[in-house]
């Protein structure tokens, strides 16, 4: 590499090869660049839009290659990539977005109906433009820096539709206005090692997109820090599957992770593992460090989440099924199934995590194991049993229920739910139970702890049915700590150690058959 950089020191600053300069060269033996030069700016130019598109389109008429952006500040409007051709921003190097919009590409005019916002499905107002190109790069340590007003006031900072082969890392994306790294329909991404800092929109955005690989990235932004998408700007039921999103710290007024919101399409084969998720910037759509929304019609299944902690967020986890349809493909609710959780701990929490699928349509095989919150301050909540609005039409968040019963975790309409190991540390005069399930069926619950101030009930199980609890009590709780409601209940199973007496420490509300309820 160092002997070829220093070959290209042969070619004079800011001057292009040309076709009889090759063949000369080639002739005599003498080595070419590996790079494209970036050449001068022509007559009447005012920014260096052109000149590095002309860098661009040399680089692919030679086959391909490396476009060199050396240190020093570069303005420009719309870029477009090619197939084959690399852009390498040198350290030092900083790419700043025009002021003048008249040097952007003007938005795509769609001849159909995407059922997504603008900014999710256009992708020519951009400054780093491919759309149907292959094997592209942009790498080094460099800047873009795109300063030019508020959120959705300025163009994407890279927009990649339709793409394969992709690789960005190294660089730094400064002060977006719109989501930053933008990709729609694209497969086999690899971004790594990518800052994001204020941004103003989302961070990284695969819509529609499969074999992609995140990691190592810092991503800071006033809106979703990963918000992986399946809508409909493709004009035809896309997926979003085969995706690893690992080592990367998040930090966010809104979503830090998430699948969903946009849910036209499929979410398969999705892991994320080894990030730290830092909240306290603000609490837009209930502030959720983990999200996995399909409201719809799409399928949400085989997702896997490990070794994650969490500080300050608004809402550690939050699990959602509903039936907006926003792009009226009037098929029912999609499903939602399949997720692993382990080994996640969340300090200074807001509110509590909230897993919610619909009457007739739960979520279904959920399992969390070594999962710990710890609550920042108790709210006033409503009596843990008072009925929670169902609001499946509504923008999937988990404030959208409003006040809920436990501080913990708010568990309603699933089945098969395996969980293990849960600990639920409660702020001082915190008086909700720690856990509240509803409408559960096939539920296993082992090593369940609450600490910190107590309550008169830590848990309320209400119409579950087919459900073992297993209880290891070092203290001994409280009269009628744990509470069985609902008519539907039955063939619910207790089994407990150390110091619980099911004949104190149980409650039965009398809708409940006593047959309906086993405990030893």
């Amino acid at each position: 590499m160092l002997k070829n950089a220093a070959l290209s020191l042969a070619v004079p600053w800011g001057h292009s090869l040309s076709a009889q300069d090759t063949g000369a060269r080639i002739s005599s033996g003498e080595k070419l660049s590996p790079f494209t030069l970036l050449g001068p700016r022509a007559s009447g130019e005012t920014s260096d839009t052109m000149r590095l598109q002309r860098a661009l389109d040399e680089a692919q008429q030679r086959g391909g290659g490396t476009v060199y952006i050396p240190s020093g500040r570069y303005i420009a409007g719309s870029l477009l990539l090619h197939s084959h051709v690399s852009l390498w921003l040198d350290n030092g190097a900083v790419l700043s977005m025009s002021s003048d919009q008249n040097e952007f590409l003007p938005s795509d005019q769609l001849p159909f109906e995407t059922g997504a916002n603008r900014a999710t499905s256009d992708f020519h107002v951009a400054l780093l433009v491919g759309d149907g190109v292959e094997y592209v790069s942009i790498y080094g340590q460099g800047i873009i820096e795109c300063d030019r007003g508020k959120r959705g006031g300025g163009p994407k900072p890279i927009a990649l539709r339709r793409c394969s082969h992709v690789s960005l890392q190294g660089f730094t994306i400064r002060n977006a206005q719109n989501y930053n790294i933008s990709m729609l329909g694209c497969e086999f991404v690899e971004i790594r090692g990518v800052m994001i800092h204020a941004g103003r929109a989302d961070g990284i955005d695969p819509d529609c997109c499969r074999h992609v690989m995140i990691s190592d990235c810092v991503i800071e932004s006033a809106d979703d820090s990963l918000c992986l998408k399946a809508s409909g700007s493709l004009g035809e039921r896309g997926a979003t599957e085969h995706i690893t999103v690992t080592n990367c710290i998040l930090h966010t007024a809104s979503i830090h992770f998430k699948c969903g919101t946009e849910s036209c399409g499929d979410f398969r084969n999705i892991t994320l593992s080894n990030c730290v998720l830092e909240g306290g910037a603000g609490m837009r759509h209930g502030n959720p460090g983990i999200a996995f929304y399909t409201v719809d019609g799409g399928d949400l299944e085989n997702i896997a989440v490990s070794n994650i902690t969490m500080r300050n967020v608004g809402t550690p986890l939050a699990i959602i099924r509903g039936d907006r349809d926003r792009c009226n493909a009037k098929k029912g609710p999609g499903v939602l199934r399949a997720i692993t959780i382990n080994n996640v701990s969340a300090i200074g929490a807001k509110l509590p995590c909230v897993i919610a699928g619909m009457p007739g349509a739960p979520v279904q095989d959920i399992q969390i194991t070594a999962f710990s919150v710890v609550l920042q301050t108790a709210r006033k909540g409503i009596s843990h049993l008072e009925e929670v609005p169902e609001s499946p039409k509504a923008y999937p968040d988990p404030v959208m229920f409003g006040e809920l019963p436990a501080f913990g975790l708010y568990l309603r309409h699933a089945e098969n739910v395996n969980l293990a190991g849960l600990e639920f540390y409660a702020p001082t005069v915190e008086v909700r139970p720690d856990l509240v399930i509803d409408d559960v069926s096939m539920l296993r619950l082992r090593g369940h702890e609450r600490r910190g101030e107590a309550a008169e009930v830590h848990l309320l199980l209400k119409d579950v049915q087919n459900g073992f609890v297993e209880c290891l009590a070092v203290t001994k709780p409280p009269p009628g700590a744990f509470l069985v409601a609902g008519a539907k209940t039955r063939d619910l199973y207790f089994r407990g150690e150390g110091s619980i007496n099911w004949r104190h420490n149980m409650l039965l509300e009398k809708e409940v058959s006593t047959a309906a309820v086993r405990a030893r």
